[in-house]
């Protein structure tokens, strides 16, 4: 019963075991000494001994061939290292150069919006003071408008030019004149 159970049909099945064993190579070192120090450097190369002596094998017979497309395991690993320092070097430069395409685009998206904000928050507020002041009074001396719309040209020095060229545009305009020290409003 059990002897059927492995034959069908007049054929003995094979198990991975066996087929494990056709393939198999059994090699006898001239040492116990031999078979540690392979056994240490395929460890040291993270391989299985198995592993370590077939391609040890077939590096020398590529060599024998000269093969040089398979090239030898010293320089394959060579190889290996020098891509993976070349990788590291792309990688490093990739994240320089990521890190200043994000400071320029945050850079130019505040240089574009920057007229806009200043010019919707700040200059048309203190030109409707300015023009305010101008039809109340009729004349404004020069060094009086900016306290009349509370500014100190001295601590905001940006915004005092933003108002001065209001003024000239308004001159531009013919809406005011300059009369020396005064600026005068012509309606």
């Amino acid at each position: 019963m059990a002897k059927e159970r492995f034959e069908k049909k007049g054929r003995k099945k094979e198990y991975k075991t066996d087929t494990i064993m056709k393939r198999a190579v059994l090699v006898y070192l001239p040492s116990e000494e031999m078979k540690e120090k392979w056994q240490k450097l395929a460890d040291k190369s993270g391989l299985s001994i198995s592993r370590f002596v077939i391609e040890h094998v077939e590096n020398s017979l590529s060599q024998e061939n000269e093969d040089t497309s398979y090239g030898t395991r010293a320089d394959l690993i060579k190889r290996i290292k020098e891509l993976e320092e070349e990788m590291r070097e792309i990688e490093k430069k990739y994240e320089i150069l990521s890190k200043a395409y994000e400071r320029l685009e945050e850079e130019n998206k505040r240089y574009r919006t920057m007229p806009f904000l200043e010019e919707m928050e700040g200059f048309r507020k203190y030109e409707r003071k300015i023009i305010e002041a101008f039809k109340e009074r009729g004349k404004i001396e020069k060094g009086e408008l900016f306290d009349i719309i509370g500014i100190n040209p001295m601590k905001q020095a940006d915004v005092a030019k933003g108002i001065n060229r209001q003024l000239e545009n308004l001159e531009r305009y013919g809406l005011i004149e300059d009369k020396g020290r005064w600026w005068v409003w012509k309606y």
